[in-house]
């Protein structure tokens, strides 16, 4: 028995993936919006303690935080006389390396300086 060829019928659509030809040779490329987050931010935070000298507080902050004089001495005060404050706001990466960092260099002078980090 001889099979009887049907006319010919739109084929169904290709599933969404990578790029396809169509008929004159072009490459179609679908279109995906991707939903991007920002990062989660994390504060870096110096806590007081009745040990660490001011100045070398006020050295961290600059050296660490890159602030200027004025604006480490008001942290620093705030640091004394509220038991903490915050020293800058950044990534995930960034914020723990800072800390390590502070830390590093707080052991290293003899000082007893705490830094820890928390999600904003």
């Amino acid at each position: 028995m001889k099979s009887m060829s049907s006319p010919s019928r739109p084929q169904d659509p290709a599933p969404p993936g990578p790029p396809r030809e169509d008929d004159q040779g072009t490459v179609l490329a679908e279109r995906k919006t991707a939903k991007v987050e920002p990062p989660r931010m994390f504060q870096v935070v110096l806590l007081n303690d009745d040990f660490t000298p001011m100045e070398f507080v006020v050295m961290v902050l600059q050296e660490f935080f890159q602030r200027d004089l004025e604006s480490a001495t008001q942290i620093m005060l705030k640091i004394h006389h509220e038991g903490r404050g915050v020293c800058g706001v950044y990534t995930k990466d960034v914020a723990a390396t800072k800390v390590e960092l502070v830390l590093t260099a707080a052991r290293r002078s003899g000082h007893p300086l705490q830094c820890t980090m928390e999600a904003t």
